[in-house]
């Protein structure tokens, strides 16, 4: 009598965990990068009143790139006063002094309680910082990057630019 060759399986326990471990990589990968996306925070421009000179701002365009910075700090602000990127900035004065507005530099200040809940809200621990911001209803905007440090407004220019 002859034997019967037992012929092997194409779905193997190494190709089960493999598919598992493979989905299971997947899925976190994909809540990772959501709650990564949630963590940013909005702002919503009637609800946070900032001026420009003595007018209550009250933004127009769709994105924004948001600079806290200390008016303190000349080198800065003659910078941010000559800066022409691609984007309008909006930079919040940790001082908040009155400055006149530039060709794409809109500079903002604000009460105290505003700027405190405005550095809370974003934890902002460094000045000058940046973050890009995205209309997402009427005055309710989201943020749009990472809150990084400043440290060379010349290459943001480049990089920027690049957009």
């Amino acid at each position: 009598m002859e034997k019967k060759k037992r012929g092997k399986s194409l779905f193997t326990l190494s190709t089960l965990l493999a598919s598992f471990f493979g989905s299971a990589l997947i899925a976190g990968a994909f809540a990772y990068f959501n709650y990564k996306f949630s963590e940013y925070k909005f702002i919503d421009f009637k609800e946070w009143t900032f001026y420009e000179k003595s007018d209550i701002f009250m933004p127009k365009e769709k994105k924004y790139i948001v600079i806290f910075y200390s008016s303190r700090d000349r080198d800065t602000q003659d910078k941010l006063s000559k800066i022409d990127l691609n984007l309008p900035i909006i930079a919040i004065d940790y001082y908040n002094t009155v400055r006149d507005n530039k060709k794409k530099t809109i500079f903002l200040r604000s009460g105290t309680k505003t700027s405190l809940s405005f550095i809370q809200r974003f934890n902002i621990y460094e000045s000058p910082s940046i973050f890009f911001i995205k209309r997402t209803k009427d005055t309710l905007y989201k943020q749009d990057s990472m809150i990084r440090k400043l440290d060379n407004l010349d290459a943001l220019a480049s990089e920027v630019k690049q957009l």
